[in-house]
């Protein structure tokens, strides 16, 4: 197999043999092939991951990304080769589109498993909460001291702890009774990745993690990942994703697998090297391999070792000669309809879903050309926030009004509803026959679909056929042959490939029209906007000048101020000298009080992690109180973050 390590671009890409060292590597897949009828997914192409590798696995849409991965975790066969996984340890896959029992509730699904330890916690967390309900039943109390003693033989009270952490973080905590044909689609991603993430796996196959989080979230997901002892192999589209927690990139193309060990931007720089030297190789093999040619039509009759070894040299230059750089880009600079100076006001916007308030005395007035982001929770009302705003849903008191030369143009999660035997060139003409892109110029549906990645070949397929990224861009260019100026656009990343994006981005960037994005993705927000809504809670949405970076480094320089202040209330007054002494230029080590304050901490931390141990170790031991557990629980929380707050004071005096 071609393997291209990215460092060592001067020389012809060789094929790499592997050597396997015992307990070192976790996976290992030999000469893989696999096609859908005349098509070429991958061919012979092997890769090998190793202990503590984390591989961020990127390609084009419907190049095979999600076919590979379900090949390597044996839910799919390959055509030829085969796939080898350390049987020594625990692995698990979490799948673009998880499926459920509909009758399983959350809290099933979560422990779902023959894992003895997780069935400990399992029983060990039912009978908490009976006892909430019925706190005298005797047999209950029971079998509680008798769940506790089977998480003492499993030390699982760590795992216990992780549950709880792992179902908050993806709120999924009051959704435990609900069945999972009452989850939303996000809420079903979100219950895979919290089951596989309580089991602790060795091994971590994930496609497509950061979908349907939001970003508190997706951070959440980053920073727990970097924290674990844990190999992993995923799929995503989130470049600060991928760069906070990949250490390594493997790119699909060309039918083939290439390896470059760094970041998305050593990626980058990388590729381009490697596609301009192919580029340079297939011209030299094209010249070669046309006098080969002529010597093939002669057809030699003596079929010598060396005329054999030559044929056999001919269809490999051949082969290399074939090779075309993909400069085919999204270059659209499309005619959109005359924007006057009126855009959209809103006043005094109310909205509320029962006790959830989307909305409370929001106004605000559009200006041309603005880009603004929109952040939020999930569940906070973003969505709703937008189809307001488009007269698909009516607020509870307000007024919305448009301008009237404005014309939406809105790309929702929902994504583009067809039928599925539809041919994708049609699903484009029934819109138009041709899109106009500038005074007297216009590009036909087959142009388009061209510029859009769309092959002719493509473009004559079926809707069914295409993976969900190619819909998505169909989807996308649906909504640009509406010539619209005011784009709304809610969660447009979802399944896109990392080129799209590239080429969204850029098509965006020259966008003059109005623009309102809900994005999970912050590389692509802070590419794009100048300015967020920031969805607070309680109804509440914030105006906030600068992207989302700005917005997370004022919230920084909040908690520093914050903590600066309270720290100088804690310090004790000092009645001001006479006659003060110059300040010296620079302080060099600590004052008097300083030492004193940094000597008290030491001894305050001391016995707070001692009486932390003793609390634990009386966890551990059980109680036929219940009140008594809830009680030491309780006191543990707080002894963690007085903790965390003498821990920072140190290290700021130390």
């Amino acid at each position: 197999m071609p393997v291209n390590k990215g460092q060592n671009l001067r020389k012809p890409i060789k094929r790499i043999k592997f050597s396997y060292l015992a307990g070192m590597n976790y996976l290992r897949a030999e000469n893989l092939s696999k096609r859908f009828g005349e098509r070429i997914l991958f061919e012979n192409i092997s890769y090998t991951l190793a202990k503590g590798n984390r591989v961020a696995l990127i390609a084009k849409n419907g190049t095979g990304k999600t076919s590979l991965l379900n090949i390597l975790t044996q839910n799919d066969e390959p055509d030829s080769g085969k796939v080898v996984i350390d049987k020594n340890i625990k692995w698990a896959y979490l799948e673009q589109d998880p499926k459920f029992d509909k009758a399983e509730t959350v809290w099933q699904a979560v422990f779902n498993s023959e894992n003895e330890v997780l069935k400990a916690v399992a029983e060990y967390e039912l009978c908490i909460e009976a006892l909430e309900t019925t706190p005298e039943d005797t047999k209950l109390q029971n079998r509680l001291q008798a769940a506790m003693e089977q998480m003492d033989v499993f030390q699982a009270w760590d795992i216990e702890a992780r549950v709880h952490t792992v179902l908050t973080e993806l709120n999924l905590q009051h959704h435990l009774h609900h069945t999972a044909d009452q989850l939303s689609g996000g809420q079903k991603k979100r219950l895979a990745l919290a089951r596989v993430l309580i089991q602790s796996p060795d091994m971590l196959i994930l496609d497509e993690p950061t979908n349907h989080l939001d970003i508190p979230m997706i951070e959440w997901l980053e920073a727990y990942l970097k924290s674990q002892d844990i190999t992993l192999l995923l799929v995503t589209h989130d470049r600060y994703f991928l760069d906070n927690v990949c250490n390594e990139i493997i790119e699909m193309d060309l039918n083939q697998l290439f390896i470059y060990k760094g970041n998305y931007a050593y990626f980058l720089e990388k590729k381009e090297q490697r596609e301009t030297y192919q580029a340079k190789e297939a011209d030299e093999a094209r010249k070669l391999a046309k006098k080969e040619l002529e010597w093939m039509r002669r057809m030699p009759k003596a079929r010598t070792t060396k005329s054999k070894s030559r044929i056999d040299a001919y269809y490999e230059t051949k082969e290399k000669a074939s090779f075309r750089k993909d400069d085919s880009q999204v270059e659209i600079q499309m005619q959109m309809k005359r924007m006057g100076n009126k855009i959209l006001e809103v006043n005094q916007l109310q909205k509320s879903f029962g006790k959830l308030k989307i909305a409370d005395d929001f106004t605000y007035l559009f200006k041309p050309g603005e880009r603004i982001g929109v952040i939020g929770k999930n569940g906070v009302g973003k969505s709703t926030f937008l189809n307001m705003l488009q007269g698909i849903e009516k607020p509870d008191s307000g007024k919305i009004v448009k301008g009237e030369t404005i014309k939406f143009g809105y790309y929702g999660q929902q994504g583009l509803q067809l039928k599925e035997d539809k041919r994708v060139v049609e699903v484009i003409t029934d819109i138009a026959e041709y899109l106009e892109v500038g005074k007297g110029v216009k590009l036909t549906a087959i142009a388009l679909l061209r510029m859009f990645l769309f092959d002719p070949k493509k473009q004559h397929n079926y809707v069914s056929s295409l993976s969900g990224g190619e819909k998505r861009r169909l989807y996308l260019l649906t909504i640009l042959m509406e010539k619209p100026n005011f784009l709304i656009l809610d969660e447009p990343t979802n399944d896109l490939d990392i080129e799209t994006l590239n080429v969204l981005e850029e098509f965006l960037e020259s966008y003059e029209g109005c623009l309102l994005v809900v994005t999970h993705d912050r590389y692509f927000m802070d590419t794009l906007v100048e300015k967020l809504f920031v969805f607070e809670g309680e109804g509440h949405i914030r105006d906030f000048n600068g992207n989302y970076q700005d917005y997370l480094n004022e919230i920084e320089d909040k908690k520093l101020a914050a903590y600066a202040a309270k720290q100088e209330l804690l310090k004790p007054k000092v009645e001001p000298k006479k006659e003060e002494a110059p300040k010296p230029t620079e302080k060099k080590k600590l004052s008097f009080k300083e030492q004193r304050e940094l000597e008290q901490l030491e001894t305050d931390m001391e016995m707070l992690a001692g009486r932390k141990k003793d609390l634990e170790n009386l966890l551990s031991q059980g109680s036929n109180d219940h009140q008594e557990l809830l009680s030491w629980s309780t006191e543990i929380e707080t002894i963690k973050n007085e903790l965390d707050e003498k821990e920072l004071r140190w290290l700021e005096l130390s």
